[in-house]
């Protein structure tokens, strides 16, 4: 058998895919205003027309490899940045040092990391929507898993995946419920107190599950390297550092609405101050910045691929077509059976929409007269689609932090796909059942 196409193989067949089939599926729009209040462009109910129009040239579709990079250009340099600070916090020895203490306090505690990690990683995704900054941390976290004994499908199940479960079942997302909420006319974070109850629930069945396939395939532990048995005093200090910056930017982003750019300036600062505390010099912490560059390029290379992606299909004017094929037989059905198939309609639609936070805007403003329709609340409206859009982000090709997340772990997409999709059916099965709950209990 031939070796798999790589994620940059990967990226680009897709993209000509979705040139091809602007020429294939019906070109169509919804019609747009914008909403004064929050400053939002939203699309207009029942305003979906056929259109004819001139499609997408070669060249357009050429064109958009460097556009879609552009157009993600906050991510990137985050990611460059954040790579190139843990790359010289590496560089310092702080983080052996730190890792092989923590190893230490934590053995024959295997499980008892596991579930750590995953509750932390979990925690973030739920408040901040954690997702792209792990691609930077997968090199640690590797290491961390290793020297517990767990393999490397382990260690992205507890760092990545708990964070898409997070992001998918939080009473609180910002990119997520927030803006679905907003869109849906609902006060923020209301429904809260569901919406944790089956988190909670979520949560334990997702670490149960990674629980019983770690310790089902465990690799042989390798021994953290570090120069002294305990942490040096500068590299406590550069340690309480990067705790102190993870705290101020979840502080910036929760409560001062901070964005990428905040994040990466954080992270630049923290990098330059870790070389200088950690007597790398002046010359030799800006060339290990640059080598830290180096190791996250193709990562975010693949973060601006996958944006062109969205970019061709609605330029290609077929994204609205495809947005109203999946969503309008849903009137023909029963409340609760009809806010399942919204959400796996959510999971077929992040496909060609692999940003979430844009899918609410896409859809709410056609979803929510819909469930006024049919009898479905608008709060149940929101649950289809944060379940269904941000749990798709553990399986579709399209999203970028996936696959360069698998890129950097050495994971061909085939195998994560056979891994991944036994437990993603599971957690979408417990969003659907709390999806029939809310509609039985009138969840408003």
């Amino acid at each position: 058998m031939k070796k798999f196409p790589n994620a940059f193989v990967i990226i680009i067949a897709v993209i000509l895919l979705s040139w091809i089939l602007t020429y294939i599926i019906p070109q169509g729009t919804y019609k747009r205003v914008a909403n004064e209040e929050s400053g939002l462009i939203e699309v207009v109910n029942n305003s979906y027309q056929r259109i004819n129009i001139e499609h997408l040239s070669a060249f357009d579709l050429i064109l958009a490899i460097p556009r879609g990079i552009i157009g993600r250009a906050d991510i990137i340099v985050l990611i460059l940045l954040l790579g190139g600070c843990f790359y010289i916090i590496e560089k310092t020895g702080a983080l052996s040092q730190g890792l092989g203490k923590l190893v230490e306090l934590l053995k024959g505690k295997e499980t008892l990391a596991l579930i750590i990690v995953s509750a932390l990683f979990t925690a973030a995704g739920a408040t901040i929507g954690l997702q792209e900054e792990v691609i930077a941390m997968t090199p640690i976290l590797l290491l961390f898993g290793r020297s517990l004994g767990y393999n490397t499908f382990t260690t992205v199940y507890m760092s990545y995946g708990s964070t898409v479960v997070g992001s998918a079942f939080s009473p609180s997302n910002p990119f997520a419920v927030i803006i679905a909420q907003k869109e849906a006319g609902l006060p923020l974070l209301s429904g809260s107190e569901f919406r944790l109850i089956v988190l909670l629930v979520a949560f334990v069945l997702w670490v149960l599950y990674l629980i019983n396939y770690g310790n089902r395939n465990r690799v042989k532990k390798e021994e953290m390297t570090s120069d002294n048995q305990s942490v040096s005093g500068r590299n406590q200090i550069i340690l309480f550092l990067l705790c102190i910056t993870f705290g101020v930017v979840t502080y910036g982003m929760l409560e001062l609405e901070w964005g990428f750019n905040e994040l990466s300036a954080s992270f630049f600062a923290l990098g330059i101050i870790s070389g200088l505390i950690g007597k790398l010099g002046v010359n030799k912490t800006g060339e290990t910045y640059v080598s830290g560059f180096k190791e996250m390029i193709f990562a975010a290379m693949i973060i601006g691929l996958a944006n062109s992606i969205s970019l061709i299909l609605k330029e290609g004017m077929v994204i609205d077509s495809i947005v109203y094929g999946l969503f309008g037989p849903l009137k023909s059905f029963s409340p609760a059976f009809s806010g399942v198939l919204m959400m796996i309609s959510h999971v077929i639609l992040h496909f060609p929409l692999p940003s979430y936070s844009g899918q609410a805007v896409m859809t709410m403003p056609i979803l929510v007269p819909l469930s006024d329709l049919i009898g479905m609340s608008r709060q149940t409206c929101v649950l289809a689609y944060q379940y269904g859009a941000v749990m798709a982000d553990m399986i579709v090709p399209t999203n970028g932090a996936l696959m360069a997340v698998l890129a950097i772990n050495g994971i061909s997409y085939n195998k994560w796909f056979k891994f991944a999709i036994k437990p993603t059916l599971l957690i979408l099965l417990i969003g659907a059942i709390a999806i029939v709950a809310a509609v039985t209990m009138g969840y408003r």
